[in-house]
C-alpha cells in the first residue's frame, strides 16, 4: 500500500495517513477485509513515529473505516453502501459550500453558479 507523506503539508501526518487510506477504501483500491500493514510496518516504511500510525489507525477504526482483530492485525470493515454514501455526500457538501462562498464574496450569480456546475454534473470527463 502505497502512502505518500508531505513534511510541508499543513495537515498532521496522522490525518495524512487517515485520508489517503479512506480514500483508498472509498475508491474501492482496498476491499473490505483486506489486511493492512502492522502499525509497526508501516512506520517503519514512512520513516515515522509507531505513535502516529496508531494514532492513524485508531481515528479509522474509530470512523468505522477498519477494524483491529486482537493478535491478527487491523483490516478494512466490512462497509455499507450507505456509509460511503454519506462520507462522499460531505465530501461534496464541502466543496460546495466553499464554491457558494467564492460565489458570494465575488459576485457571481445563483443562476451562473448553478449553470457551472449543471455543466460539470452533466459533462462525460
Amino acid at each position: 500500500m502505497e502512502i505518500i507523506i508531505s513534511n510541508s503539508s499543513n495537515k498532521p501526518i496522522y490525518e495524512q495517513i487517515c485520508l489517503q487510506i479512506k480514500g483508498k477504501i472509498m475508491e474501492g483500491s482496498l476491499q473490505a477485509g483486506e489486511a493492512l500493514p502492522s502499525i509497526r510496518a508501516l512506520a517503519r516504511d514512512l520513516h515515522i513515529s509507531v505513535i502516529t500510525v496508531q494514532r492513524a489507525y485508531e481515528d479509522l477504526a474509530r470512523d468505522g473505516f477498519i477494524e483491529t482483530v486482537s493478535g491478527k492485525g487491523c483490516f478494512v470493515s466490512a462497509q455499507n453502501k450507505e456509509f460511503i454514501q454519506e462520507e462522499l455526500f460531505r465530501k461534496a457538501e464541502g466543496l460546495l459550500r466553499e464554491a457558494a462562498e467564492i460565489g458570494r464574496t465575488h459576485g457571481i450569480s445563483y443562476e451562473q453558479m448553478a449553470k457551472i456546475l449543471k455543466m460539470f454534473y452533466e459533462s462525460d470527463e
